[in-house]
């Protein structure tokens, strides 16, 4: 265990260096500290946009699932390519285009001011409850590896990501999700390779899975395994596809530039889904009586999975890297949201209500730091009261936030850069109409309810815990959504005061963002900074060798940092490259 507490070390202190070595970067103005100025690189934006759908969750709760239910838990991961899909042939390049700081201030140009105080005080509070979701599946886990307190490991993980987000901003926030990125890669893949020789291979894994690798248990109806597919496959294309998450696109460099961080994020996604699974599947066949090992953990038991197969087939050390990618997966989630708050706060409320235009840029920036401190302790709390709900899954936590809770949200933010002319009161009565949509779900359309509709009569857990997630997100897309394209029919020109900014927003929308010409130095201090910083993540997995294992655990961390180095060449290499062939051009005035 001692080895386990020295990695984890080791990774925090590549934490504080990325926040150090990006401090002054995102100190200039409040667009540099939200947004990174709209200058950041495709493979930066990329990777941002890729960890922001992966947490701690990822291997907690979703392990969980994969090692009961099997494939079934693919889903919601196909359901994110397919949006990113979207996001790189159409939503992508256009959320850069919005020419905007922070996601608000798209909903002003788009819907007007009083939409975008409605969308500030309902993004803020459920993003703090997503990220409670996530910091309290980093406690369970954690909790379980090192005996500790779970409120405990809350907090002082809650903390750090809180320093880090204060300190460096959208750069730091950036910068620390694309080495976190490796992390996960590597983590990922040596517990998959393992695991593949473990079990014998992938067929293997497939015909000895205990349940039936493609059903899963307590599945007596199939054909609400296709219903959960294709209805999260719509669900995942409106919570990426949204203004409120066009802020990982705001912060590239052009329109190109997020374009190609969408295609990344799908690559990635694409790749990633299959190997994170590997292990929680080969655990259900290796240590079938995994989920059982930690009963303390109540109904999260079977969220311990990863650890379990960490603990019992991988050389030592491991769980330690396996405890940083938990850290990297949840801080990337968690600091990207707190980073966003606060430029949503600060840019919506704050310098235009508070100030009433008035703030220097200098007042914001401290006032936005305050708002990051603030919304990093609600978080921690929420952790703290989502650890009481101990009956609750954490896989199942998080789809009955996303579904009762988020999809009201998105509706308006989705169809509202599709649809132009929607009356002023269209979006925010659709976020409150679809609340009620959400409470007729829990209420009146139960899971027993409406299969009675189709002369079913008994439903087994599973059954009951696919509909639960299934039926809110039918419900909004044919009611919350009809009712959003169905106000369409009540828009009067005559009265709409917004007309000209909003016509100006799509304007903006359809027009190509390109780079500043002195965009070059940013670009190279990127690459400079980022490959450092790789080197040195490479440097510490080598330093893994020594620890005794056998030779082959040693050869699996040689080849772990092997890859990481080479990222770090090549970009170190690549800003060389760029030192000796550019020549610095006059700036022109750039395109936001």
């Amino acid at each position: 265990m001692s080895y386990d507490y020295i990695v984890i070390a080791g990774y925090f202190l590549l934490m504080v260096a990325i926040s150090l070595l990006f401090k002054k970067m995102a100190n200039n103005s409040t667009s540099d500290y939200f947004r990174g100025g709209g200058k950041m690189l495709w493979w930066m934006v990329g990777a941002t946009a890729f960890m922001t759908q992966f947490s701690a969750w990822t291997f907690t709760g979703a392990a969980g699932k994969a090692f009961t239910d099997g494939f079934a838990v693919l889903a919601v991961f196909i359901g994110n390519m397919f949006a990113y899909l979207l996001a790189w042939a159409y939503f992508a390049r256009r959320f850069r285009q919005m020419r905007v700081d922070t996601p608000t201030e798209a909903v002003r140009r788009r819907f007007g001011p009083v939409n975008e105080q409605f969308f500030t005080w309902v993004i803020i509070p459920l993003s703090v409850i997503n990220a409670g979701v996530w910091l309290n599946g980093l406690g369970v886990f954690a909790s379980a590896v090192f005996n500790a307190d779970i409120i405990t490991t809350i907090w002082i993980t809650g903390l750090a990501v809180l320093a880090i987000s204060m300190l460096s901003g959208a750069w730091g926030v950036v910068a620390s999700d694309f080495i976190q990125t490796l992390v996960i890669a590597v983590i990922s893949v040596a517990c998959a390779v393992v695991a593949l020789w473990a079990v014998g291979g992938p067929a293997n894994i497939v015909t000895e899975f205990p349940s039936g690798f493609f059903t899963g248990p307590d599945m007596n109806y199939p054909l609400l395994m296709v219903g959960t597919f294709l209805f999260f496959v719509v669900k995942q294309l409106q919570s990426i596809n949204n203004m409120q998450e066009s802020y990982r696109f705001l912060n590239a460099k052009d329109s190109k530039n997020a374009s190609k961080a969408a295609l990344m994020a799908l690559l990635m996604m694409l790749v990633g889904a299959v190997i994170w699974f590997i292990p929680p599947w080969a655990t259900a066949i290796l240590y079938p009586n995994a989920g059982a090992q930690y009963p303390e953990l109540g109904a999260k038991a079977r969220d311990a999975v990863y650890l379990v197969f960490a603990r019992e087939a991988m050389p030592l050390g491991t769980v330690g890297l396996l405890m940083a990618g938990l850290f990297a997966a949840t801080m990337s989630s968690m600091d990207s949201a707190l980073n966003r708050n606060s430029g949503i706060f600060v840019r919506s409320f704050y310098a235009t209500i508070v100030r009433k235009g008035k703030a220097t840029d200098k007042e914001q920036l401290r006032a936005g730091q305050i708002a990051c401190l603030v919304n990093g302790l609600l978080v921690i709390f929420m952790a703290q009261f989502f650890n009481s709900l101990k009956h609750l899954s954490l896989f199942d936590l998080m789809m009955q936030v996303a579904t009762l809770l988020q999809s009201p949200i998105l509706v308006p933010l989705f169809f509202g850069m599709l649809i132009r002319r929607t009356p002023s009161w269209a979006p925010w009565a659709t976020v409150v109409f679809g609340l009620g949509v959400s409470w007729m779900v829990v209420d009146v359309f139960t899971p027993q309810y409406v299969m009675s509709w189709f002369g079913v009569e008994t439903l087994t857990g599973r059954e009951v815990s696919e509909l639960k997630t299934i039926i809110p997100i039918v419900a909004h897309l044919v009611l919350t959504g009809g009712f959003f394209c169905l106000s369409a029919l009540f828009y009067k020109p005559q009265a709409d005061s917004n007309v000209a900014a909003t016509d100006a927003f799509f304007k903006d929308v359809e027009t190509e963002c390109v780079e500043d010409d002195a965009q070059d130095i940013v670009d190279r201090m990127q690459r400079n900074k980022l490959g450092d910083l790789t080197i040195y993540m490479a440097a510490g997995l080598s330093a893994m060798m020594l620890i005794p294992n056998p030779m082959w655990g040693r050869l699996l961390f040689l080849g772990c940092a092997a890859v990481v180095f080479a990222v770090g060449y090549a970009l170190k290499r690549s800003a060389r490259i760029d030192d000796a062939t550019v020549i610095l051009k006059p700036s022109t005035q750039a395109q936001r």
